[in-house]
């Protein structure tokens, strides 16, 4: 542990350059100069009211600059609100810079986010969302690709001192210990979060402190004076040169101070008086021109030179993205730009198959997915020796190995971003959700990462989430929910929820080939009491396309899942009613054209779902069909669905809970109106 930390924030800034030459640190001071200059530039462009909004940097800029330098430019870095050294660094054109943070299409994010809420293939930056703490499980996902190609490559993730308070900064610390990644977790600790002082945040006097309870030893977590631009570049070039020789996670906490307010309408008035006055003594970029120009290593025509070339430059950029139209909304961009392209057509099997169990098939089509993608990965709880708590990944260590088929730890946020880290190195991955009840543990990433990566800067999520879901198996409110809503609501995302062992296999051969994050739900009641033919080539299922399972002229019923085989059951039954069936197999997106087309021939339709009455599928479906086929409709539309009350554990409860346990009798009403 370094002894600057006796010092701050009186630190004397040593400025060691460690025997870099008079160009390498004269190139640093460039480097340093220019988001410095650029930031009070944007200051005057927010006053002027041309930019809605400031995270400020000033007092910071050390450490952005000092680490972009030293990591490799293929490498990937991944930013905070206040890394905008981290950009320039690495070679943004200021144009496309300015054109973001004004809304117009030059920039990244084609006017949908703003700031520095973007990211860029191009230059190997992963862009943040507000939630901060989801950035370090996409770490660990890319430094386990980089492990797993043992090219010798760091990751580079930044959270603040705020943003290590939440569960994600635990779940992917742990997660890097455990599977040795070579990543390096900067804690940038400029002693506030937002107005809350660290005193209110933590106990430990330091953030590295906290690395033995990680396994991290003393060595591997390191205090980074973060005013000194020379300190802050150095520390990182030896990092990353050690983790090529030896991957494992490295933390290193950089002290600093945020001179303005976590955003520029904040304000500083929480700070004690003369706070500002004591760190703007150590300011990273004033103390850092003295000591160059005391040492012979500036001098005030270089100075000069350098401003005046950053000033042009800035001013160059403003031009360009001032003289930007700008954006026109269409619709039509806005919506296709929802999923990543690269969806493949259907391939349909050529064979009728042989007789599989739900779960044999959907174990056979990952298995499937797995040997045609060499370098994918599958993650999840007891997946590794033990093959899952519902065996669908009996064997496949064996057959792939520990490292793609991996145990993780009790931490689903971390491993669904981890998931989606190796998209971000182009594998494809598969994380299982024990039971998709757990999902409220990632529901972040998937909602605000998974679902909005694409659409915000292009940036594709080719992970699907396998989803174990439904009751009727006596294991209660925790282990029995249908979540399938949840995430109904939620652009971005595809749904998959198969009813059929053929159709599991085929649907799931999709996911794994669409390139957008596919949420793939399999009943766990019919794992292993359904069984049907299934083809033993490889075949795929589109996505959209509903399944007529038999037809009818009197009503329709539209659902999936298991409420297939209750339906089933129902009309087995009765053969006397002549009901249409239809199994939607995907919610997302789901077959409108085939629902509208059934309702129309039958004038009635009842819509039947495990998952609760209110908020479930059924009502947006219904609502549409009441909008769509109004005049066609010989009666209201109907809706079958579970009680609304969390899910019972006792048998008889259980029963009553159920939809099936009123299917018939809603039906009969329906046909009867």
């Amino acid at each position: 542990m370094s002894d600057a930390a006796n010092h701050f924030p009186f630190n004397p800034l040593k400025f060691d350059a460690e025997g870099m030459s008079r160009e390498e640190v004269l190139n640093l001071y460039e480097k340093l100069m220019l988001p410095r200059m650029v930031e009070e530039k944007m200051l005057s462009q927010l006053r002027q009211g041309k930019i809605s909004k400031w995270f400020s940097g000033i007092g910071q800029e050390a450490i952005s600059v000092g680490v972009a330098a030293a990591m490799p430019e293929e490498t990937w870095i991944l930013p905070m609100h206040r890394n905008l050294g981290i950009f320039t660094t690495r070679g943004i054109p200021l144009d496309r810079l300015f054109a973001q943070f004004k809304g117009k299409m030059h920039g990244f994010t084609k006017g949908r986010d703003r700031s520095f809420h973007f990211g860029s293939k191009e230059h190997h930056i992963c862009g943040m969302i507000s939630h901060l703490g989801p950035q370090l499980g996409i770490a660990d996902g890319i430094a386990l690709a980089n492990k797993l190609e043992g090219n010798g490559k760091a990751t580079m993730v930044f959270t603040g001192d705020g943003g290590a308070s939440e569960g994600d900064f635990h779940e992917a610390v742990n997660v890097a210990a455990v599977w040795q990644l070579p990543v390096i977790i900067g804690i940038e600790n400029n002693s506030w979060g937002l107005s809350t002082p660290s005193r209110e945040q933590f106990r430990c006097e330091n953030f590295v402190d906290k690395a033995v309870g990680y396994g991290i030893p003393e060595e591997d977590a390191i205090i980074v004076d973060g005013n000194d631009v020379l300190a802050v570049y150095n520390t990182v070039r030896k990092c990353v040169k050690s983790l090529r020789e030896r991957p494992r996670p490295i933390i290193l906490e950089f002290k600093t101070f945020r001179i303005k307010g976590h955003e520029e309408a904040s304000g500083t008035k929480y700070y004690p008086e003369g706070l500002i006055d004591k760190w703007v003594k150590v300011d990273p970029v004033e103390r850092f021109t003295a000591h160059l120009k005391a040492n012979g290593g500036l001098t005030n025509d270089e100075e000069s030179t350098i401003q005046s070339t950053h000033k042009q430059t800035i001013l160059d950029g403003l031009k360009v993205s001032e003289d930007l139209p700008t954006i026109e909304a269409d619709l039509r961009v806005e919506l296709a730009d929802r999923y990543a392209p690269g969806t493949p057509a259907a391939v349909a099997p050529v064979s009728e198959g042989r007789e599989l169990r739900m779960i044999d098939a959907i174990s056979e089509g990952l298995g499937m997915s797995m040997e045609k993608h060499d370098t994918m990965v599958c993650m999840g709880q007891d997946i590794g020796d033990y093959g899952g708590v519902f065996k669908v990944t009996d064997g496949f260590v064996e057959r792939f190995g520990r490292e793609r088929v991996r145990n993780t730890p009790l931490c689903e946020s971390a491993i669904v971003g981890a998931a989606l880290g190796l998209s971000i190195s182009g594998r494809k991955s598969m994380m299982e959700m024990q039971f998709s009840d757990f999902v409220t543990c990632g529901f972040n990433q998937i909602v605000n990462n998974l679902a909005k990566i694409h659409w915000r800067w292009g940036q594709s999520a080719d992970v699907v989430v396998r989803m174990p879901t439904g009751g009727g198996v006596g294991a209660g409110p925790y282990h029995s929910q249908s979540t399938e809503a949840w995430f109904f609501h939620v652009p971005g995302l595809k749904i998959a929820y198969p009813s059929t062992p053929a159709d599991a296999k085929g649907l799931l051969r999709m996911a794994v080939e669409d390139p957008n994050p596919v949420l793939f739900f399999e009943h766990k009641f019919l794992y292993r009491s359904l069984t049907g033919l299934v083809p033993e080539e490889d075949y795929t299922i589109e996505f959209g396309k509903a399944r007529i399972v038999r037809e009818g002229s009197d009503a329709t019923i539209i659902t999936y899942g298991i409420g297939v085989q209750w339906a089933e059951k129902v009309l087995d039954a009765n053969p006397e009613l002549n009901v249409e069936l239809i199994d939607l197999r995907t919610l997302l997106p789901w077959d409108e054209e085939a629902v509208m087309a059934s309702v129309r021939k039958t004038g009635k339709a009842l819509i039947l779902h495990e998952d609760t009455m209110t908020g479930g599928i059924g009502g947006e479906i219904s609502s549409k069909i009441h909008e769509l086929c109004f005049e066609q409709l010989d009666a209201p539309v109907a809706r079958t669905a579970g009680l609304d009350t969390a899910y019972p554990f006792a048998s008889d409860l259980e029963r009553q809970f159920m939809a099936d346990d009123r299917l018939e009798g809603d039906l009969r009403k329906l046909l009867e109106y």
